[in-house]
C-alpha cells in the first residue's frame, strides 16, 4: 500500500508541492489544512484520480491544542499507519518591538514551534510503530541569520531549529528527526522582502523552487539513514553570504 506522511499546511505553495512529490513516490498523503479547504480538496481530487485511496484531507487549527490532538487522532486511524510527519504549516510577518503584541507573539509562536511539538508528541505511538519513522520541521534561514522587525518569527523558528536536535536525541534509534531551511523559494504576498536585492546576494543567483525543497524532504525522509538531527540550508548558497556578513 505504500507509506503514509502527514504534512501540516499542504494545501498550497511548499506543502502542496511537498504533497505532490511524496505522492509522486508512492506515499499516500494526508493533507493538513486550516482555512484552504477549496484548494485542499482540488489536490485531494487530483491525487485520488492518479491513484485510487491515496489522498486525504484533515482540517484543524494548529492554534487549539484540542483540534491538534484530534489532528493526530484522524491522521493514525485513517490507514492505521503514519511513517512520516513534516511541520511545513507557518505564519510569517514583521512584529517590529515598539509594536509587537501578546496576539502576536501567541500566533507565531504557536505556528512555528509550540503546534510542532503538540503534534509531534500527539502522533509519537504512530511514529513509534513504525520501522521508517522520520520527522521534518521546516525551518528558516532566518533562524540562524535573523531578519530586521522580524524578532518573534525569527524566534520561533530558532526554537524549532533547537527542538529539531533535542528530539533527534531523544527520540533516537526509532524516529529520525531533521530540519530544512529553505531560503528565497516563493516570496511572501506581504512583500516584505526586496526579491532582485535577496537574488543579487544569493551566489546560485537565482530564487529555488517549491519541488527542490520537496525533494529534499524527500531525500531526508527516505534516504538519509543515518542522518538525524541535522538541518539542511537549501538556499541556493545565501547562507554563506549572512554568514559572512
Amino acid at each position: 500500500m505504500g507509506n503514509v506522511v502527514l504534512i501540516t499546511g499542504a494545501a498550497r505553495r511548499i506543502g502542496a508541492a511537498t504533497a505532490e512529490y511524496f505522492h509522486s513516490q508512492g506515499f499516500r498523503v494526508l493533507i493538513h489544512y486550516q482555512n484552504s479547504g477549496g484548494p485542499a480538496d482540488a489536490l485531494i481530487a487530483k491525487l485520488n484520480k492518479r491513484r485510487e485511496d491515496s489522498a486525504h484531507g484533515l482540517q484543524a487549527n494548529l492554534l487549539v491544542k484540542e483540534e491538534i490532538k484530534t489532528l493526530a487522532q484522524e491522521a493514525m486511524e485513517h490507514w492505521g499507519q503514519l511513517d512520516v510527519l513534516i511541520n511545513n504549516a507557518s505564519q510569517f510577518y514583521a512584529t517590529p518591538l515598539s509594536k509587537a503584541n501578546d496576539e502576536q507573539w501567541q500566533e507565531l509562536m504557536g505556528s512555528n514551534l509550540k503546534a510542532p511539538f503538540d503534534l509531534i508528541q500527539a502522533l509519537l505511538p504512530a511514529l513509534g510503530e513504525s520501522e521508517e519513522a522520520s520527522i521534518i520541521n521546516m525551518i528558516d534561514i532566518y533562524a540562524q541569520h535573523p531578519l530586521q522587525d522580524h524578532p518573534i518569527y525569527c524566534s520561533a523558528k530558532a526554537g524549532l531549529a533547537a527542538l529539531t536536535r533535542s528530539l533527534a536525541r531523544d527520540l533516537a534509534p526509532d524516529i529520525r528527526v531533521n530540519g530544512i531551511a529553505p531560503g528565497a523559494i516563493l516570496w511572501p504576498s506581504s512583500g516584505q522582502e526586496n526579491e532582485e536585492d535577496i537574488i543579487a546576494a544569493t551566489p546560485l543567483k537565482r530564487s529555488g523552487t517549491p519541488d527542490e525543497i520537496a525533494a529534499a524532504a524527500y531525500w531526508l525522509a527516505v534516504h538519509a539513514s543515518f542522518i538525524t538531527g541535522h538541518i539542511l540550508p537549501v538556499d541556493g548558497g545565501r547562507s554563506l553570504i549572512m554568514a559572512g556578513s
